[in-house]
């Protein structure tokens, strides 16, 4: 009687994590380049009171066994690596990818981080950096006197801008993205930023549109792929497997009281 009231327990708790995730995903329905997440569950260890295939008689065995679960837990939140949609922002500094690839980024301690916001800005040293200064590697440093309103950067990254005076575009330089054995094995970093864990491999470097590489696109940036749809779904299965829970919580208590009012 007792392992049920724990069993639903771990019910409870596992739909807990699950709403928190379902909330996350809302509350980044708009975050530029945000991946969803998805809880994942497995049952836990088993209590076991005969095993399948324990003898029955001397001709015959029990086909099968008699074992209690003890309930679940998450074993996972796993990043769904799906292609949000495009927005055309018009802004010259925004750049999108369509297909694979991450933009690697220079941490403030000297590591490499990596992100799929282009949302990126020119800095007082006309350099490439993401809204909160950290610059686009390899390092894109615009020339001065440069017109940002003629900022080009093609498909396969190539970035060309004119300076004030001249007719003619100047090659500044070039992006390149990065790619992992295992994506969803990168570590979050929260400001949409990611960085590398012995699960996800070490990146690999590649030009856009070479050799699987996405493409870049330039003045769009890349939505968040939740659906809000699905997570509203979602939630209401949570909701109603987090009820079910509470349900066999009661029951659970309420047997409990009639064995102990037996005796009166």
């Amino acid at each position: 009687m007792v392992r049920s009231l724990w069993t639903a327990a771990t019910g409870m708790n596992g739909q807990q994590s699950n709403i928190d995730a379902i909330s996350n995903n809302l509350s980044n329905v708009n975050t530029t380049g945000y991946k969803q997440q998805r809880v994942e569950f497995e049952d836990l260890t088993y209590q076991t009171y005969q095993y399948a295939g324990t003898p029955a008689t001397e001709d015959t065995v029990k086909p099968v066994g008699i074992q209690q679960g003890t309930g679940v837990r998450v074993a996972a939140t796993q990043r769904i690596m799906s292609q949000g949609s495009l927005q055309n922002t018009l802004v010259p500094t925004d750049l999108a990818i369509t297909g694979e690839g991450f933009f690697r980024l220079l941490n403030y301690d000297g590591s490499y981080v990596y992100t799929r916001d282009g949302s990126f800005k020119v800095d007082s040293n006309g350099q490439l950096v993401n809204a909160n200064g950290l610059r686009v590697m390899p390092e894109i440093i615009l020339p001065e006197n440069f017109d940002i309103n003629t900022l080009n950067i093609t498909q396969n990254g190539k970035v060309s801008v004119k300076v004030n005076g001249e007719n003619d575009p100047v090659e500044v330089g070039q992006i390149e993205l990065y790619r992992f054995p295992n994506p969803v094995g990168l570590h979050a970093e929260g400001d949409n930023l990611f960085k590398v864990t012995a699960a996800s491999g070490e990146s690999y470097a590649g030009r856009p549109g070479i050799d699987g590489f996405g493409e870049t696109r330039h003045k769009f940036l890349e939505m968040s792929n939740v659906s809000v749809v699905n997570e509203m779904v979602q939630m209401i299965v949570a909701q109603r497997a987090y009820e079910f829970d509470s349900k066999a919580i009661q029951t659970s208590d309420s047997m409990l009281s009639t064995a102990v009012n037996l005796k009166r």
